[in-house]
């Protein structure tokens, strides 16, 4: 049921096969046992980030010589896809301290930005969140109200940011403000954020339906001091940065998907072995081998597009529509396997005793973050008409 050889992309690598083998031993042996315990409590798991850092997890997409593995979008799909399997809402946070923050502090800092917070990320030592959404700007990234005035040779930030992933645990954020309110789009720019800065206030932790082992917060800035020389990149950057962070975002969304699909399935298909009604297994049902049929498609058919826009990205070709798709349909056809797969599990799939449940609850969030499937089809259809 589960492959090792991506057609697409002919065989993977031995490293590769490593890396997945790695990953997937210590998701089952590391991550199952407690995947109840942290989903209970709502407690991010430090022990568990501690260990991923220790394994070179952390710094997926970064150079070595910041600390990072020197690996490839395919290979961070990879790990996220088998952590997802297991636990989404880890397979979350290990998606967006990778993607987002660690991935945006690399692609756009300078070499003493990269130096000074790099290494401290890439181990695990600390934690990043990444701050875009507002209260009232999700969609509309744009439209965004927080504001950096300069002053000095510092940047005086007000405002505040509303489901950040690791804003109660992390220590280094990046976030998004405006400079010049003249400019709309244009005059937004990206600064580094150390927690404990005067005026940095971590507000309301979120209690959410699923994905409750990843830490959400709400963050608010009152009058925070900026160094000027926390600025990534130059003023009036930083929402061009932020849509080319959310570009690979949306692959590693993706990769949760798939492997949220496939646990979903694997729990379905073992369970199906198991349960008898009318003296037989139920697998031996048309209804359900129906049901198996096109969880199965549906997720080889994402499992494509996704690893099709990992690799594009890997090989530096623009891939604004290919990750769109990827994110899209990986994401609503995991959302069908969760469905289906509390079906066949049928009134034990609606109890915390077997996993489907939690796969159920977790699912939702991944045709909305990092763009939601309206925004992904505006995305591709956009994309679509510029090329003709």
């Amino acid at each position: 049921m589960e492959q090792t050889v991506f057609p697409f992309l002919t065989e993977l690598t031995e490293n590769q096969l490593l890396i997945r083998n790695t990953i997937k031993n210590f998701a089952e042996e590391k991550i199952r046992p407690v995947i109840m315990e942290y989903d209970e409590s709502q407690k991010f798991p430090v022990d568990i980030f501690n260990q991923l850092g220790e394994l070179g997890f952390l710094g997926i997409l970064i150079p070595e010589e910041y600390g990072g593995a020197g690996l490839g979008y395919i290979e961070f799909a990879i790990i996220i896809e088998e952590l997802a399997k297991v636990d989404p809402s880890i397979a979350l946070s290990v998606a967006a301290h990778n993607g987002l923050c660690t991935n945006h502090l690399y692609s756009f800092g300078n070499e003493v930005q990269r130096n000074k917070y790099l290494p401290d990320l890439t181990s695990g030592r600390k934690i990043g969140a990444w701050g875009l959404t507002e209260p009232a700007s999700g969609s509309d990234a744009a439209g965004l109200k927080t504001t950096a005035e300069k002053k000095d040779k510092s940047y005086i930030l007000n405002g505040s940011k509303t489901f950040i992933t690791h804003g109660t645990v992390g220590e280094i954020a990046v976030i998004m403000a405006i400079t010049d309110p003249s400019k709309g789009k244009k005059g937004i720019s990206a600064f580094i954020l150390e927690k404990g800065t005067e005026g940095f206030i971590t507000g309301k932790k979120e209690n959410k339906m699923g994905m409750r082992a990843s830490d959400t917060t709400q963050l608010a800035f009152d009058n925070c001091k900026i160094p000027e020389e926390n600025l990534l990149g130059n003023e009036g950057e930083g929402f061009i940065q932020a849509m080319k962070i959310l570009e690979g975002g949306r692959i590693s969304i993706a990769a949760l998907s798939l492997g949220l699909a496939q646990g979903a399935l694997n729990a379905a298909v073992k369970y199906s072995h198991e349960r008898k009604q009318f003296g037989k297994a139920i697998n031996e049902f048309q209804g359900i081998q129906f049901k198996f049929a096109d969880m199965l498609t549906n997720i080889e058919a994402a499992r494509m597009l996704t690893y099709r826009a990992a690799k594009m990205k890997d090989n530096r070709i623009p891939n604004t529509k290919e990750a769109a798709m990827a994110k899209l349909l990986a994401s609503e056809i995991a959302e069908k396997a969760a469905s289906e797969a509390v079906q066949i599990f049928g009134g034990y799939g609606y109890v915390k005793d077997y996993p489907v449940e939690k796969f159920y609850r977790d699912v939702k969030l991944c045709t909305i973050g990092e763009g939601t499937s309206e925004i992904q089809r505006l995305v591709i259809a956009r994309d679509l008409l510029k090329e003709k």
